[in-house]
């Protein structure tokens, strides 16, 4: 079987990192993006060859879909045809509806939902026509329950899921499946930054098997959503947030 090739949005650090590293250990050629602010992804690429980890990198404005569309050119041009696409990109903008402006809306809405659209529109014909896909779209579980100051974040989390369902009923019969993926809180850096008293007081109480997740554990489900055995799973939204959320 051929080498698939897998593009990771936003894989430089957190959960896409560990989603690069887990994908690249179970053969697949990794490619990932970065922002064209980030001054630090040469540092990362070679960290990571250090590590045994050759990924290749683009840096893309994935907000901007002129942007996507050739920086597609360039990775079909130099690398080849994308089997998997991983939409993890994202940031917040926290703060109650009464204090957020018009550009924290926006700059939410554009990188974390508009990207699903400009990051998907270049890669998901050609995946069509030769009759085998995976697209996977990282939500969270704020976008199904919603999120005290989180109102532009979860509704680009959510508006995700909507995409990923129609889209899917499109392409289902072409050998490609679109699913969405909603982690709880993870044990990423910026998690684990939290001052340890209001983890124990406010956040782990909530959820029930009482830890954070692993970055890793997210890492082992798109994995699953990526291989052939997972075929017959499409349109879905797969918690994986340590029982905080159920429905």
């Amino acid at each position: 079987m051929k080498q698939r090739l897998v593009l990771v949005t936003g894989g430089m650090g957190g959960l896409g990192e560990s989603i690069c590293v887990k994908l690249a250990e179970l053969g697949y050629k990794v490619i990932t993006t970065y922002s064209h602010s980030n001054t630090t992804s040469d540092a990362w690429l070679n960290a990571m060859r250090e590590k045994g980890y050759h990924f290749h990198a683009y840096p893309v404005d994935v907000s901007d879909a002129d942007d996507c569309a050739k920086m597609a050119a360039r990775i079909e041009s130099e690398v080849g045809p994308i089997d998997v696409l991983v939409n993890n990109a994202g940031i917040t903008r926290d703060m109650t509806f009464k204090k957020m402006t018009k550009v924290d809306w926006d700059a939410v809405i554009n990188t974390n939902l508009n990207s699903v659209f400009n990051m998907t529109k270049p890669f998901v014909d050609g995946m069509v026509d030769r009759g085998w896909g995976r697209i996977i779209n990282v939500s969270s579980v704020n976008g199904q329950k919603g999120a005290f100051g989180q109102t532009n974040y979860a509704a680009a989390k959510a508006g995700m899921h909507g995409f990923t369902k129609s889209l899917a009923l499109e392409v289902a019969r072409k050998g490609v499946t679109v699913n969405t993926i909603s982690p709880g809180y993870i044990g990423t850096k910026m998690v684990t930054a939290i001052p340890t008293e209001i983890l124990e007081a406010k956040i782990l109480p909530q959820i029930p098997v009482g830890r954070l997740g692993k970055p890793e554990e997210v890492a082992g489900l798109i994995v699953y959503l990526a291989s052939d055995e997972a075929a017959f799973i499409t349109g879905a939204n797969i918690s994986i947030n340590g029982g905080q959320h159920m429905f």
